[in-house]
């Protein structure tokens, strides 16, 4: 009979997940503010394009420097820092006086995102034992979504509240009115502020505590984690026994055959994933949903959002059931042909109803929502070596956040140039050497212990 996974297991996860509503926000509630901001400061599409980009460079800069903050201050600090950084990005776009202003908050908001984005899943990764870990992680993606949603649903009714004609001049009545962007934004502070808060409430790491010869701190975590003294006794004899005689640096770890495998592997999923059009969905749902002929482009985008969380919950359930690499196959096989068939709607000798975009929009959401979303956090955050775990996830977020800036720069010019047809064609084939990827190089990590999926990529 398996054994339950313990309360404390999902609160501690539950805590390091609530960066996923933070990470997702800031990324969903752009969406809603586009327009506004570039009327309001007279951007051009260049610019605007910055504005929705500037953030991921803040992205970038935190993946890459999130793993080595996480080794050297720990897991539990890092979040400390990633949590300030959003409180620092909320209440600025909020206030800011002009554009540069706010690209700045914006970025630094970015740089809040890209840490979390690589230490949130690590650090559940490593308190979750190996029969619920994916279940575990999958927290995560179920708060981005959650974050995702809430977003979608402050832009919906925030936009739907404003009265465009107010002149007042006071900066809280034009935060919900004639500058509802500031609004919009600014929300953010409220779930940063319980992230903020309820890290204080979580221990550290215990595997990171092992790594740096705590173990006496490490075993009372691991007790309350396990289920019994001798599983926590084992789990700790495992963990020290996989860094073991360890004299390389992180960085020449990484060059070791089976490592550099792993990382390789492991930033070509991260980035191919941004090139299959969930990101476009994304940043530019509003734009498509009007391209497309809505009448209320922003009502759709929050259906998208209600899918996506839902499924997430279903993902959540089944992943450690399922397995991970099942759900890659039935779920990008879903995905490419629902691709395909709003790419045949978009197509000018068609003519078919709005309800077919949206059922086939809604079902390629969900095919994302059960797989590589839901997947691809739980496999970077477990297929690393205890000793370069954060190194090599931030090596591996640094191409998932390339790959997200480039789309985000790209979908403009490629719905402009190769129209939403061929845009939604391309995302269709880009679905294939992900498969390929995933068939040939990747491990089926279900069920198995960190220290067991290590051991496969040292053979390899």
């Amino acid at each position: 009979m398996k054994q339950k996974v313990s309360g404390y297991v999902i609160f501690l996860s539950v805590v390091a997940a609530i960066g996923g509503i933070l990470f997702g926000y800031d990324t969903a509630v752009i969406s809603g503010t586009t327009e506004i901001v570039k009327t309001q400061f007279g951007l051009s599409t260049g610019m605007e394009g910055w504005y929705v980009g500037c953030a991921l460079i803040g992205s970038i800069i935190g993946v890459l420097v999130a793993g080595m903050l996480s080794d050297f201050l720990g897991r539990k600090k890092t979040m400390l820092i990633a949590a300030l950084m959003f409180s620092v990005s909320a209440i600025g776009c909020a206030v800011c006086a002009d554009f540069a202003q706010l690209v700045i908050y914006r970025i630094i908001g970015g740089f809040g995102i890209g840490i979390v984005s690589i230490v949130s899943p690590i650090y559940i990764s490593e308190v979750s034992p190996a029969r619920v870990r994916g279940t575990m992680v999958s927290f995560y993606q179920l708060f981005i979504t959650i974050g995702f949603l809430l977003a979608y649903l402050v832009n919906f009714f925030i936009l739907k509240g404003a009265a465009l004609d107010s002149s007042d001049p006071a900066l809280g009545v034009r935060m919900f009115n004639n500058e509802y962007w500031r609004g919009m934004l600014g929300c953010e502070t409220i779930p940063d502020l319980l992230f903020l808060i309820v890290i204080f409430f979580i221990p550290e790491s215990p595997r990171w505590l092992i790594v740096k010869g705590q173990d006496p701190r490490a075993l009372t975590i691991m007790r309350r984690i396990y289920s019994s003294e001798a599983e926590a006794e084992a789990g700790l004899a495992e963990t020290k026994e996989s860094i073991a005689g360890e004299v390389k640096t992180e960085w020449k770890a990484l060059l070791e055959p089976g490592i550099l495998k792993a990382v390789l592997v492991g930033s070509a999923i991260a980035i191919l994933g941004q090139f299959m059009g969930v990101n476009a969905v994304l940043y530019y749902g509003p734009k498509i949903f009007s391209d497309a002929g809505f009448s209320d482009p922003l009502f759709s985008t929050v259906l998208v959002g209600i899918v996506n969380m839902l499924t997430t919950v279903i993902a959540l359930l089944i992943i450690d059931k399922v397995g991970r690499k099942q759900l890659v196959w039935w779920g990008v096989g879903g995905m490419i042909v629902c691709l395909l068939m709003i790419g045949l709607y978009f197509l000018p000798f068609t003519h078919l109803p709005n309800w077919f975009m949206l059922t086939f929009f809604l079902l390629y959401v969900f095919c994302t929502a059960i797989s590589i979303s839901a997947v691809v956090f739980v496999l970077l955050s477990e297929m690393y070596p205890n000793r370069v775990r954060g190194l090599a996830m931030s090596i591996a977020g640094f191409a998932l956040w390339v790959g997200t800036y480039l789309i985000g720069q790209l979908t403009p010019w490629m719905l402009e140039t190769l129209t939403p047809a061929g845009t939604f064609f391309l995302f269709a084939f880009m679905c294939i050497p992900y498969l390929v990827i995933m068939y040939k190089c990747v491990p089926d990590t279900t069920g198995k212990s960190l220290e067991e999926i290590e051991a496969f990529w040292k053979k390899r």
